[in-house]
């Protein structure tokens, strides 16, 4: 009996023993080939990605701009710069932009706050279909809105002014802001709203001590896609700006630098950078927030 039983305990050991093996096996590093190889590839996309902005700054800062080409400034100067912010009105334009996009921001996220509310917390008629529609208007080509949105400000008596160019930018910015917005007022719990209101809470007070701090990530995120959909946006400025120079964005104040016969390359490339380098830093100083409001509206919507 003993020896029946020592047998059938042989296989049990020796299985154990191959599968710890297997588990070894099957947790055991890359090869320094495949580490390198992956290595390589990372360098290879950040160089891709990269060296456009690379090259605009060298050119920006190289006064032989247009006239030859480096991959070091090869007579350094700031006189693009200079030309760029002064002569050439980028000053103004600027000024319009940043106009432009902090009250396109501040009011689209005001209006997508208190529409997601009213959406997920309220049942009304015809709730569903509004949700329906918020989701077919974000599907709608950018270009197929031009001529009824054109129409629509001209009617407004806004032509060419900064005005009609916000209204626009908060009905691009709405759509996604209300979609956004919905999953995080969905997710916060309803008896953290009924506990604030036993507590003698008005609904104000309610909003802004609990409902305002936990949708703060989604609102950080459609408030960054709102500025930089206002600040790059050039057909619509274009369109409803026309001649109005000194209402130009700066989207579409650097095509001021273009001629007909030829281009200020280093003009050019020193307001690509003036209207890059702010949207980068905001965006790296935010990016944090933003990815975090982006996953959690994923997972909670």
């Amino acid at each position: 009996m003993s020896t029946a039983t020592g047998t059938d305990r042989r296989p049990v050991r020796t299985s154990t023993a191959g599968g710890t093996a297997a588990r070894r096996r099957g947790s055991r590093r890359p090869s320094a080939g495949v580490r390198v190889g992956k290595g390589v590839a990372v360098a290879l996309l950040l160089l891709f990605t990269l060296f456009p902005a690379y090259w605009m700054l060298v050119s920006a800062l190289d006064g032989n701009a247009g006239r030859g080409s480096s991959f070091v400034p090869a007579e350094p100067t700031l006189e693009h710069f200079e030309f760029v912010l002064t002569d050439g009105g980028f000053d103004v334009f600027l000024r319009n932009s940043l106009l432009v996009a902090l009250t396109t921001v501040l009011i689209s996220s005001l209006l997508a706050l208190l529409a997601s509310v009213a959406v997920a917390r309220f049942r009304f008629k015809l709730r569903t279909q509004v949700l329906m529609l918020v989701l077919v208007v974000q599907m709608v080509p950018l270009e197929a809105l031009v001529i009824p949105l054109f129409v629509q400000v001209r009617n407004l008596e806004l032509l060419g002014t900064l005005t009609g160019l916000i209204v626009v930018y908060v009905a691009l910015a709405l759509p996604f802001g209300i979609w956004m917005l919905r999953g995080f007022v969905a997710a916060v719990p309803v008896e953290l709203e009924e506990a604030a209101y036993l507590d003698g809470a008005t609904w104000g007070r309610m909003f802004r001590s609990i409902l305002l701090p936990l949708v703060a990530p989604g609102l950080v995120a459609t408030s960054i896609f709102g500025f930089i959909t206002a600040w790059n946006e050039f057909v619509f400025a274009m369109t409803l700006l026309g001649g109005e120079t000194q209402n130009y964005t700066v989207a579409i104040g650097l095509r001021s630098f273009f001629g007909q016969h030829s281009n200020d390359w280093g003009a050019i490339m020193a307001a690509s950078t003036v209207i890059t380098v702010p949207v980068m830093v905001f965006f790296i100083l935010v990016q944090r927030r933003l990815a975090s409001g982006l996953t959690s509206g994923a997972v909670k919507g």
